[in-house]
């Protein structure tokens, strides 16, 4: 089953592919996402990515979470999921 990650304290040039392939070294994703605000079109500063396995989200969480993609050091957790 894919673990979800929420990465945060994006740069608001960053896209779904420059996500994904960043991501890659980690394991293999299974989905990449930027969120957009539905009125601007512009990115939110965050977004989600699918790992396809525990392990590699894990692997993610402790490798990638403080580095710095588009010039921001990002942050990387497990996403939590909704509340209502």
């Amino acid at each position: 089953m894919a673990t979800r990650l929420f990465v945060g304290s994006l740069s608001w040039n960053t896209t779904d592919d420059q996500l994904k392939e960043f991501f890659a070294s980690a394991g293999t994703v299974s989905s990449a996402n930027v969120i957009v605000d539905r009125d601007t079109n512009r990115s939110k500063g965050f977004g989600f990515v699918e790992m396809s396995s525990d392990e590699e989200a894990q692997k993610a969480i402790s490798s990638l979470n403080g580095k710095e993609l588009d010039g921001r050091a990002i942050v990387v957790s497990e996403a939590r999921p909704r509340e209502s």
